[in-house]
């Protein structure tokens, strides 16, 4: 949380998909939450990301998460069951419940929940007074808007978090108010330029600095290894952090994969020249 911080980020998602939160166990994911509380001190915004394949550890997971005083807990569906929509909506209301004076954000990622967050559903979750946001990396950019304009419909305000760290500007456009992203730790000062840019209404030079983030992106996916091992490979060339590697069965890095992290790093580098 501390690099992020000092660099301009406000806030932090904690053991989500960067995270490996779901190769976690409850402990595990309580103690990285815990270390996370212990250095943001209140500085930061805090998203706890406390859904399991079952109910039971998502409760408690919500509940341990309230008791730390983070702002927000959310959750993915549910996976590998084809589960009915009444179901889904029951999960995520029990987990909310479990943490009854904590916003709720549901986490739409059908492409790897294998479930779609249909208006059907989220009008359901609507109904649910924490629920407040919702982060959406789906990948049509039309479904902010659809989220965006059926929660303001229901509650008044509400909040569209854009998921997809490839398509942050045109998310924003459509009327997202902010990002979470898998990248934005290995390039937080670009993400934040870009955001800059958009509010500026600069957007010429937004689309240029986004197909230079893509570009780097590409790049990070081209190894035979994890993305998210090309990160941390990344973070310890360009900001010498050491944090390992990735929990199996997500594949850590290779030799040839070493040179590919490097070039990506060195792409950040130049990046950062170039628009900071």
């Amino acid at each position: 949380a501390r690099p992020w911080r000092d660099k301009g980020g406000n806030g932090v998602y904690v053991n989500g998909s960067s995270g490996e939160g779901i190769y976690q166990s409850v402990e595990e994911k309580k103690m990285v939450l815990e270390a996370v509380m212990s250095e943001v001190k209140g500085k930061m915004t805090v998203i706890a990301h406390v859904g399991c394949n079952n109910t039971a550890d998502s409760m408690e997971l919500a509940a341990h998460a309230e008791g730390q005083g983070v702002d927000a807990i959310a959750s993915i569906p549910p996976i590998y069951f084809h589960l009915p929509e009444y179901a889904i909506a029951q999960y995520w209301n029990d987990i909310s419940s479990a943490a009854p004076n904590t916003d709720f954000i549901i986490y739409n990622i059908p492409q790897l929940a294998g479930v779609t967050l249909a208006m059907p559903l989220f009008r359901e979750m609507l109904k649910n007074p924490r629920v407040t946001a919702v982060k959406n990396s789906s990948m049509p950019t039309q479904d902010i808007q659809m989220f965006k304009a059926a929660g303001k419909a229901a509650k008044g305000e509400f909040i569209v978090f854009n998921g997809p760290d490839e398509q942050f500007v045109a998310g924003r456009a459509i009327g997202a108010d902010g990002g979470i992203g898998g990248t934005y730790g290995v390039m937080p000062e670009l993400f934040l330029k870009l955001n800059e840019l958009l509010v500026s209404s600069e957007r010429e030079k937004a689309t240029e600095l986004q197909y230079a983030i893509n570009e780097i992106i590409y790049k990070m996916c081209s190894s035979h290894a994890n993305m998210y091992a090309v990160a941390k490979e990344i973070l310890r060339v360009n900001e010498k952090l050491d944090i390992g590697g990735v929990r199996l069965p997500l594949e850590n890095l290779q030799e040839a994969d070493k040179a590919i992290a490097k070039e990506a790093a060195v792409m950040v580098k130049e990046a950062k020249e170039k628009y900071l």
